[in-house]
């Protein structure tokens, strides 16, 4: 691994393991339903069954990105998770996410950010899809 990009090797562990907290929380403690009535509610079809989607997604997708496999197809997929997230939720609650203000879209965009760094790494062929 060239000592240049080894950082990407870090952010992408580190980005994968901050993600699949959503997936197992949402998961463990019975918030897919809940999940799914929300967008069921924002007009999206079979919403449970995009909630599961979702929600299994960010688990095994997250493992990918640990293990740095198939990074190239994963990332950009979290990409729209959490902009859809930012266009859904986080927008109208501004930029904070604590502070000076609540559950707005700065730390989305950091990840968001992270995971743009990784797609464009994996696809030049860089370490940061370890197994690509």
């Amino acid at each position: 691994m060239s000592t240049r990009r080894g950082p990407l090797v870090v952010v992408r562990i580190a980005v994968g393991l901050l993600l699949a907290v959503h997936g197992w929380t949402r998961t463990l403690s019975g918030g897919v339903p809940g999940f799914g009535d929300y967008l069921a509610g924002e007009g999206f079809p079979a919403g449970h069954a995009l909630a599961w989607g979702i929600s299994l997604f960010e688990i095994v997708g997250s493992f990918c990105l640990v293990v740095g496999r198939l990074v190239r197809f994963v990332a950009p997929v979290h990409i729209v998770i959490l902009a859809s997230g930012i266009a859904m939720v986080h927008a109208r609650e501004g930029w904070f996410v604590v502070g000076g203000g609540r559950n707005g879209v700065e730390y989305s965009l950091l990840l968001i950010a992270c995971l743009a760094a990784l797609t464009w790494d994996a696809w030049r062929g860089g370490p940061a899809a370890a197994s690509d």
